[in-house]
């Protein structure tokens, strides 16, 4: 399933930005792995003295970006399933400041955090690999905006990617 198959109606306007960052031939299950493997050898090159940095006091820190990484990932595998399994409920959104403030990032080791980022993403990774066509093309409600399994999964991707860049650029 590549990006350029996804439509309009299949994700709200917010996740553009996060969609808009993959190359139109990009294909779910191959960009799903390279961009675990891209991150895991980016956050490998922080330096240790950087993980607690703040460019700003009230912004997070490495830590806290890449646990939101992690938290988000998981929310978003368990959306894509729940669509994937025809749920008809809306899924609620989440208030991600609210979940770094109680994350306790900060206080794990990077090298811990990046190990559960590239688990948590292989999981996903299989998920993915379980659906069908057809249950990747299953629209849900996630937050008020209608959404299908497979635009998550490149929504994730993006999603990654942005934290990356907003590393890249204001941290290092």
């Amino acid at each position: 399933m590549k990006k350029a198959q996804l439509t309009k109606g299949e994700f709200g306007e917010f996740y553009s930005g996060y969609i808009d960052r993959l190359d139109d031939e990009a294909e779910l299950i191959a960009s799903l792995e390279n961009n675990t493997s891209e991150m895991v050898e980016f956050l490998k090159g922080i330096p240790s003295e950087k993980w607690n940095f703040r460019y700003k006091p009230e912004k997070w820190s490495i830590k806290e970006m890449v646990q939101h990484i992690i938290d988000t990932e998981r929310i978003f595998q368990y959306r894509a399933l729940c669509f994937a399994r025809n749920e008809q409920n809306p899924l609620p959104g989440f208030d991600h400041d609210l979940y770094v403030l109680n994350s306790g990032g900060d206080n794990r080791p990077g090298s811990e955090l990046i190990e559960e980022f590239k688990i948590v993403r292989q999981s996903g990774i299989f998920l993915y690999k379980s659906f069908t066509d057809l249950m990747l093309k299953i629209i849900g409600n996630m937050n008020d905006v209608n959404t299908s399994a497979r635009a998550i999964g490149f929504i994730m991707i993006g999603h990654a990617k942005h934290h990356k860049d907003i590393i890249s650029n204001r941290y290092l």
